[in-house]
C-alpha cells in the first residue's frame, strides 16, 4: 500500500508560497508558506498536518484496541499537538503530545489506559516520528 501526497513551492523561503495535494483529492493544492508555517498566515503546514495525520491514527488503532476486548467506542476525539523546535543544525520536531477523550460504555478507566497506551505505541505514524510522544487519556461519561 502506498500513498501519496505532494507540494509544490515557489519562490524564496520567506516570500514565497506552496500547495499541497494528496492524491485522494482530500487536499488539492491547499496553500502554504512561511507565515502559515512559521507565524500566524493563512494556510496550511506540514506540522499540522502531521499533526492530523497522528490524530487520525491514533483513533483508529484506539479502535482497534477496543475491537480486541470487543468494546466500540461511541466517540473518540483526538487532538495531536506538534512541537518544532529549534535543534543543532535547524529545527525538528522534538514532541507530540496526544489529547485523547473517549466516550465508551462498559470500561474503566485502567483499562483505557491500557488500551489508549498500546494505541500510541501501535499506531504507524507513532512508529514515524523519531520524537518522544507524551498523551493524556480521559474516558468520558
Amino acid at each position: 500500500m502506498d500513498r501519496k501526497g505532494s507540494a509544490v513551492w515557489q519562490g524564496t523561503l520567506k516570500e514565497g508560497k506552496g500547495t499541497v495535494s494528496t492524491e485522494s483529492g482530500t487536499l488539492k493544492e491547499a496553500s502554504y508558506s512561511f507565515t502559515s508555517r512559521f507565524e500566524s498566515g493563512a494556510g496550511t503546514n506540514p506540522e499540522e498536518l502531521l499533526a492530523a495525520a497522528h490524530a487520525g491514527c491514533f483513533s483508529m488503532a484506539l479502535s482497534g484496541q477496543l475491537m480486541g476486548e470487543k468494546l466500540t467506542a461511541e466517540r473518540i476525539a483526538t487532538t495531536a499537538t506538534v512541537t518544532v523546535e529549534k535543534v543543532e543544525g535547524g529545527f525538528g520536531i522534538t514532541h507530540v503530545h496526544l489529547a485523547v477523550e473517549a466516550k465508551i460504555a462498559g470500561v474503566d478507566q485502567a483499562t483505557f489506559e491500557r488500551l489508549a497506551g498500546e494505541a500510541k505505541t501501535g499506531c504507524p505514524v507513532s512508529k514515524l516520528f523519531n520524537t518522544r510522544i507524551t498523551m493524556d487519556a480521559k474516558l468520558v461519561g
